[in-house]
């Protein structure tokens, strides 16, 4: 099925009621902008427009539980991640509505917003002069991400910014949002036009089509080898374990476990990591290697030596920028 064939709305789905808690917190900051939405096939605010694409899989539940079989998850599939993004590109719309990032002092705080986007980038994960607020540090990608992310953090209710922020860089920023809301609270924004960016009902491309390319994106296709000498680390070929659980089926029962916890500390995508982990498990399958632990004291063991092997790559900068 094409995408433009799908019958989707927002209306009368679990979006429309996550937008309107998004219209209340703007409204309790005596915000008066509302931007508008759309689906489409990613979360998106193009530039120079005052509305947020919504992917479609969002508008209905199958649609979400092929999203989660395809990608092995579910990118703003709870209530919480939904709002932390819909925060996230609210700041962006803002950002093009009043063409904040005309001014000298954003210019000063974030950076120069017309810097070309870069496909990867290296995310500092102590830095203390970004907030943090999606996974990834995703402030650190664009300054444009880091406006978007200092606003979300500001905007949501109960973030008790200022204390949370105490002695770091990243509060001058906090402060300027919060002085800059106050001034443009009640104006007109200069942006104003309704456009739609790659609408769902133009998309052509078929489910199938949409997927194979998505995760083609979130393919690694430079990930460091994981030599031999750090699997045998945690299991072993000596005939002496010829009897204990084959490496390849523990990891293989372990994997949906392993992929959620490493993505978890490290920001890196589950589908990412699942093409890591097949080729650890064929690795193993091709040595032979065996258990010699219990179960848990290895599952915490390859915990580590992936989360190691994932943070390397990404402090080398290769820590790639969403869709």
């Amino acid at each position: 099925m094409r995408l433009c064939d799908l019958d989707l709305h927002i209306e009368g789905t679990e979006l429309e009621e996550r937008i309107d808690r998004l219209y209340n917190e703007l409204e309790r900051r005596d915000i008066a902008f509302r931007p508008y939405f759309w689906l489409s096939n990613e979360w998106f605010t193009p530039d120079a427009h005052s509305g947020i694409a919504i992917p479609f899989y969002l508008a209905h539940p199958r649609l979400k539980a092929l999203e989660r079989k395809q990608m092995l998850e579910v990118e703003g599939g709870t209530p919480s991640w939904c709002m932390r993004i819909l925060r996230h590109e609210v700041g962006h719309t803002l950002d093009n509505a009043y063409r904040l990032h005309r001014r000298r002092q954003y210019r000063e705080l974030f950076g120069s917003w017309s810097a070309p986007y870069p496909d990867f980038y290296q995310p500092k994960p102590y830095s203390r002069r970004y907030v943090i607020h999606l996974d990834m540090w995703y402030a650190q990608a664009h300054p444009a991400e880091d406006f978007a992310e200092t606003f979300a953090v500001w905007l949501r209710p109960g973030s008790n910014w200022k204390v949370r922020y105490e002695g770091w860089p990243a509060l001058r920023k906090l402060q300027y949002v919060n002085d800059l809301m106050g001034e443009i609270a009640a104006q007109k924004p200069s942006v104003t036009t309704r456009r739609f960016s790659r609408p769902l009902s133009i998309l052509r491309q078929t489910l199938r089509e949409h997927y194979r390319d998505k995760r083609l994106h979130y393919i690694q296709e430079d990930w460091p080898d994981f030599y031999d000498s750090d699997l045998r680390r945690l299991f072993s070929d000596d005939a002496r374990y010829r009897r204990n659980t084959p490496a390849a089926t523990f990891l293989r029962e372990i994997k949906p476990e392993l992929r959620r916890m490493v993505s978890r500390w490290t920001g890196q995508y589950q589908y990412t990591i699942e093409q890591v982990l097949d080729d650890i498990i064929a690795r193993c399958d091709e040595l032979g290697l065996r258990l010699v632990r219990s179960p848990r004291r290895t599952t915490m063991d390859a915990v580590v030596m992936l989360t190691v092997q994932t943070m390397n790559y990404l402090h080398d900068g290769h820590h790639r920028v969403a869709l």
